[in-house]
């Protein structure tokens, strides 16, 4: 059967316009013309239609469609495949919204009147995280899929954690750092403890101020928390350091700690790919890892070994890092040090 080009436009939703365009730029050839001129188009035309409005629908300019399609064995199923896909997780978000709304028709059925402010901010993070995050890491990151107990956590938290900041409290008292040792002990269950998650998290935090404003975290309560977190690790390094060598430390720890995440998370990824601990791609991880690691440790041995030391025999170090003993066995070996 051959589809004039009116006829196709109106089965395929398209406007002759769009159909006469592909042809001019050699995307969709005609392969045949009427008599009078009309262009006629058969089921292998159709079928390459089919392909060109998938590949538009994956995000790929024309130009890259045209770069696809003239590779050899192309294959329909194959594109079919990837707009089920691409379907599913279009329905998956639906299925998302759909339980919000119904959560929000029961708080209205139960007389309660909830912000709509609140909610739209609800709406505004949910598309936020799909930008940031896969779908199969959504699936995994207990955060995103928070019960109304976990929010509350968090809600209540915060309130405790930006009283202190307000007066003026130091970070290095107790109070400040017990706040921040229950906050990383929640982000750490927020993010199943992953070190990627936690730096895709800090990623969107950074670069979405809508995010900061929805959550209630300001740049300046992170900070907060981080500047409290670390006092207690300080304080414990002071045991087993020299006064100089804790002058320096105190000075140092922490200036660089937000790049930890995505080197933990860029580990964690080479592991998972199978990566040998004495691989390029390992031994540019160990040069980034001791690139931080004498930001805070200066460049003497005998210092680095008390460190060391130090973190082999007090399990608070570690903590909240994302780390795991499989993380820093790769690490060491590709640092080339002992166990």
């Amino acid at each position: 059967m051959l589809l004039k080009v009116g006829e196709l436009a109106k089965k395929s939703r398209l406007t002759v316009r769009t159909l006469h365009h592909y042809d001019a730029i050699g995307l969709l050839t005609l392969s045949a013309r009427a008599d009078n001129g009309y262009r006629l188009y058969n089921r292998d035309d159709i079928a390459r239609l089919h392909r060109i409005q998938a590949l538009r629908g994956f995000g790929l300019t024309l130009a890259d469609i045209g770069a696809y399609l003239a590779q050899p064995d192309t294959p329909l199923a194959d594109i079919v495949a990837r707009q089920i896909a691409m379907l599913d997780a279009q329905i998956d978000k639906a299925v998302r919204l759909r339980d919000r709304l119904l959560e929000l028709r029961g708080t209205l059925m139960d007389g309660k009147e909830p912000e709509l402010v609140d909610w739209l901010r609800t709406l505004e993070l949910m598309t936020m995280f799909n930008r940031y995050f896969s779908q199969e890491e959504l699936d995994r990151l207990p955060m995103y899929r928070k019960t109304q107990t976990q929010s509350a956590e968090w809600t209540e938290l915060l309130a405790e954690v930006r009283a202190p900041m307000d007066a003026g409290v130091s970070p290095a008292d107790e109070r400040p750092r017990a706040l921040a040792d229950r906050w990383m002990t929640l982000l750490a269950r927020d993010t199943n403890n992953d070190p990627r998650m936690f730096a895709k998290l800090n990623r969107m935090h950074d670069n979405e101020p809508s995010m900061q404003a929805s959550m209630g975290i300001s740049p300046e309560l992170r900070d907060y928390v981080i500047r409290a977190f670390a006092e207690t690790k300080i304080a414990i390094f002071e045991r087993y350091l020299s006064p100089g060598e804790f002058l320096f430390l105190r000075a140092n720890y922490g200036k660089r700690a937000m790049e930890w995440p995505q080197l933990m998370a860029d580990a964690r990824d080479a592991i998972d790919e199978g990566a040998r601990p004495d691989s390029p791609q390992a031994r540019e991880l160990a040069r980034r890892w001791m690139d931080l690691f004498r930001s805070y440790a200066g460049d003497d041995p005998a210092t680095h070994a008390k460190i060391r030391h130090s973190l082999q025999n007090e399990p608070e170090l570690t903590k909240g890092s994302w780390a795991n003993e499989e993380l820093l066995g790769f690490m060491r070996e590709a640092i080339g040090r002992p166990k």
